[in-house]
């Protein structure tokens, strides 16, 4: 909201930082779109993984959290929940889904957004769907157990104008065609975040709004590499770039800088691991086979899953990967454990 007023003044400029993290995002891109279209058979593997690792670690942030096998049922809809932490996780995947499925059909509209936030708690005794009826507080706990409030959020009575400020003023700035999107949709996420419209789950709606505005931009990395996780693995970092360019928003002083560099730095990171999964493994005749067996020799368990060696080989099918365990079998490297889904392997040597 805030943020896109006098766009000119915020985006007119682009820092010298900014714009070359945009310039590497943009080459990144076109190789990523090139092997998406050279290699399709590759991507399945991508998004199966992708999906499962974005539950996870969005819901983590939040301290929700599960066993991954039970996540892993969730996302593929094979159980319900047993309890409320499988509840939201079961709700984000729903949420999830239908953003990967119809992101251009999705308006970016108040109502909608709300819509979401009641999907995303469609299977919990928790009620969604509405913007907070009370003031909140983004608060964090410190060490010695003492609270410190990192911002306030918009007050509950002005949040609805907010939201649908916020919306148009994104819309309108993305129509015009002025502004790079990625641009756009970090001064968003930022906005969404310091408006905190909901009395719970803002943290997971701004990822999911964030993942809809970048498919809706044609930027879809995050179909196969886990934004969400990498954000998780920085979150550190998330919170302090945060909190660097929300000083000052009521007054419209905030300086959009640390955050859009915070961001936009993400979405690099995952083109580079999606090349790391992606196209190294398909360069070189063998490749497959040999990033298999170069996780079994480097496995610090000696026991693994099928799973296991597919989350390391995003580009192995488990009918390949059960292949090539059975051929390691017959050649007295390796033992199964154990029958049926449940089955495991067992290192025997590192002698191959």
């Amino acid at each position: 909201m805030l943020s896109f007023r006098d766009l000119d003044r915020r985006f007119g400029q682009t820092p010298a930082p900014i714009g070359r993290l945009l310039s590497d995002i943009d080459v990144a891109r076109g190789r990523e779109m090139a092997f998406r279209l050279q290699h399709p058979e590759v991507l399945k593997a991508l998004i199966e993984i992708a999906l499962v690792q974005s539950v996870e670690a969005s819901n983590a942030i939040e301290n929700i959290t599960a066993p991954l096998k039970r996540i892993e049922q969730l996302v593929e809809e094979k159980t319900t929940p047993r309890n409320r932490s499988e509840e939201e996780i079961a709700g984000y995947r729903s949420v999830l889904n239908a953003i990967h499925s119809s992101a251009p059909h999705i308006p970016l509209r108040p109502s909608v957004i709300e819509q979401l936030h009641r999907d995303l708690y469609q299977f919990s005794a928790t009620r969604g769907g509405k913007f907070k009826g009370a003031d909140n507080t983004v608060e964090e706990v410190l060490p010695d157990g003492t609270h410190r409030i990192r911002f306030q959020p918009v007050g509950w009575l002005e949040t609805p104008a907010a939201v649908d400020e916020l919306c148009t003023g994104f819309s309108n700035a993305r129509d015009s065609d002025a502004y790079n999107p990625l641009l756009l949709i970090a001064a968003f996420t930022l906005d969404f975040l310091v408006i905190h419209p909901f009395s719970d789950g803002n943290g997971r709606m701004s990822r999911l709004l964030t993942l809809l505005l970048l498919y809706q931009s044609e930027i879809e990395v995050g179909r196969f590499i886990s934004i969400e996780k990498l954000i998780e693995g920085t979150k550190e970092s998330y919170y302090q770039s945060l909190e660097a360019s929300t000083a000052g928003w009521h007054e419209g002083r905030h300086d959009l800088e640390p955050w859009t560099r915070y961001f936009l730095g993400v979405v690099l990171a995952a083109y580079r691991r999606f090349e790391e999964r992606s196209g190294v493994l398909v360069a070189v005749r063998g490749a497959k086979a040999e990033m298999v067996k170069n996780f079994i020799r480097s496995s610090l368990s000696d026991t693994f899953r099928v799973q296991d060696v597919r989350q390391a080989v995003p580009s192995a099918s488990d009918v390949y990967i059960r292949q090539l365990l059975r051929q390691l079998k017959s050649e007295g490297v390796l033992e199964q454990v154990g029958k049926g889904q449940h089955a495991g392997w067992r290192r025997l040597h590192n002698d191959f």
